[in-house]
């Protein structure tokens, strides 16, 4: 069977002896060092894909992707037109009308709180608060009754439950001569109540039917027009052709204008993360320098036997290339391993952890996200092998020049 020396000299160097158990005890470290950080880098990659997911679907879910607007601000215009020529764009999955009003909400106590007025048979194209019920219906916004759907941390807030009325008061005012100007106001029955997992929708959001919205705010017609579409990355250009077709009475904004900062403050996170734990995957690295450094001292007569026989310094270069490369892999492939299994049972991990300690880690009253989320990418995945590998093979050129500098004749001396 064929097999070149230089793989089976490097492979045999790896079976430790009675003499040199100090340099197999100083392979399996680093070994067990490039596991860890390997295990390390790909499972706080993972946590901060779950963090991104996580917020970019809670987001997402209730913001849309894109919204087509009147440049005046005031309901749109032929909006039956609008919504015709953003469905014929296939970049857009679905359309939903909207209106969006300024209220302030009167209970058992009183707050500030956006309301929605949309339309129940359109607005899952669009967003999946409806997925999000914890109480009530979402199908109660279609019946003709004065119906709302509170956030669950605004219903807190308001002091109300399923049932309970809450008084809606708009900013807008209308005039008579008895009356003066006055604020529109009018009581809606609570009929649902959902949860994001967002703070800034649960305790700031309230859901009515299109209708209700139109009478509320005295206008014909919706505000604007929520949009989904098929590449989220792509928006802008996206919204650049629609502004087009739809012409200079229409604005077009995307999810990028209102939480883009956002998401690139987590993008550069994760790259300063991965550029901090790959410096630690150095520094493991360093004691694989160690090991082959001390292996090429104990080997010079070897080497020198080898070199008499005819090696050349570039075959002897390969023998210790192999031992380095092997264990580099052999670290990569156990980190890739553990850390696969990390990521994937880390939330239940964290869970369990609270359970026994009664430590929250992320309290839902101060993070958007109270659960530790975590998201494995094979993309990550590869990035860190690859980046561990090239430490590995570089870890190993200079010993390996360092052997194959050896002369014979100097190490047989005193052999």
């Amino acid at each position: 069977m064929f097999r070149p020396l230089e793989l089976f000299v490097g492979l045999r160097y790896t079976r430790a002896k009675r003499r040199n158990q100090f340099i197999s005890f100083i392979s399996s470290v680093s070994i067990i060092c490039i596991t860890i950080s390997v295990m390390a880098l790909i499972t706080v990659m993972s946590v901060m894909n779950g963090f991104d997911y996580q917020l970019r679907s809670r987001i997402l879910g209730a913001i849309s992707d894109a919204t087509v607007s009147s440049v005046g601000g005031e309901s749109l215009q032929n909006w039956q037109f609008a919504v015709k020529a953003v469905d014929g764009n296939p970049h857009v999955k679905g359309a939903a009308p909207y209106v969006e009003i300024q209220t302030f909400m009167q209970a058992q106590r009183s707050t500030g709180a956006i309301v929605r007025g949309i339309d129940p048979s359109q607005e899952p194209k669009v967003s999946n608060i409806n997925q999000h019920m914890v109480e009530g219906s979402f199908d109660t916004l279609n019946s003709d009754g004065w119906n709302i759907i509170l956030g669950k941390d605004l219903a807190l807030q308001l002091g109300v439950g399923l049932g309970d009325r809450v008084i809606l008061v708009v900013p807008q005012v209308t005039s008579n001569p008895l009356t003066g100007a006055t604020p529109r106001i009018r009581a809606f029955t609570v009929s649902g109540i959902f949860e994001m997992g967002m703070e800034e929708f649960d305790s700031g959001l309230g859901l009515i039917s299109i209708g209700n919205a139109e009478k509320l705010k005295n206008i014909a017609g919706p505000t604007g027009i929520r949009l989904s579409l098929d590449n989220l990355d792509n928006a802008r250009s996206i919204a650049m052709e629609l502004a087009d077709s739809l012409g200079q009475t229409y604005e077009v904004t995307t999810w990028m204008d209102s939480h883009a900062n956002f998401f690139k403050a987590i993008a550069m996170e994760k790259k300063v993360m991965f550029i901090i734990l790959s410096l630690i995957i150095l520094v493991a690295v360093i004691n694989l320098i160690s090991m082959l450094m001390m292996l090429v001292t104990d080997k010079q007569a070897d080497i020198a036997i080898l070199r008499t026989l005819g090696s050349t310094p570039r075959s002897i270069m390969g023998m210790f290339m192999v031992q380095g490369v092997l264990v580099g892999v052999v670290g990569i492939a156990f980190g890739v391993g553990l850390g696969s299994l990390l990521s994937w049972q880390l939330p239940a991990i964290v869970k369990m952890i609270e359970h026994l300690t009664g430590v929250v880690f992320l309290s839902p009253d101060v993070y958007y996200i109270s659960e530790v989320p975590s998201k494995l990418d094979a993309y990550d995945v590869l990035w860190v092998s690859l980046v561990t590998f090239a430490f590995s093979l570089l870890a190993t050129l200079y010993p390996a020049w360092r052997a194959s500098r050896t002369q014979p004749a100097q190490a047989l001396r005193y052999e």
